[in-house]
């Protein structure tokens, strides 16, 4: 029997608060998606303002980092042609994002959850997404 340690639904608020927080002291309107270690959606705000593609990529960034349990920004350098995972990003209907803003959440070694962030540059992006998961360490 496994016994699986999740984020709930006040941790996903803490981490949408500490990231929106961030957005809004950089200026930018973000789209920040909240999964479990599943990579099932726990929350998700759009700020006003933030670019409509942008709710897909922030939730596939966080599905990304859920289910690799590694940040996004990891995977663009090995998802590169000629790269030992080449082609990652047309895999599961394209959700594989390599862009950073997706971060996993971890409790000691244990991967909970993860973050990802759309809207911004990539380094906006990511600066947002550490800002959520450090809201949850507090």
């Amino acid at each position: 029997m496994l016994t699986l340690k999740r984020l709930d639904s006040s941790d996903a608020t803490r981490i949408l608060a500490g990231a929106k927080a961030k957005a809004e002291e950089i200026g930018i309107a973000m789209c920040i998606a909240i999964t479990d270690e599943s990579c099932n959606l726990l929350a998700f705000l759009r700020m006003d303002g933030s670019k409509i593609p942008s709710i897909t990529l922030a939730i596939d960034k966080s599905y990304t980092a859920s289910g690799t349990r590694k940040p996004t920004h990891d995977l663009a350098e090995p998802s590169m042609p000629g790269k030992p995972v080449y082609g990652l990003t047309s895999t599961i209907g394209g959700r594989m994002v390599v862009i950073a803003g997706g971060l996993p959440i971890f409790t000691g070694d244990d991967v909970i959850g993860a973050i990802g962030v759309s809207s911004g540059t990539p380094a906006q992006d990511l600066a947002v997404a550490e800002a959520g998961v450090q809201a949850f360490g507090k």
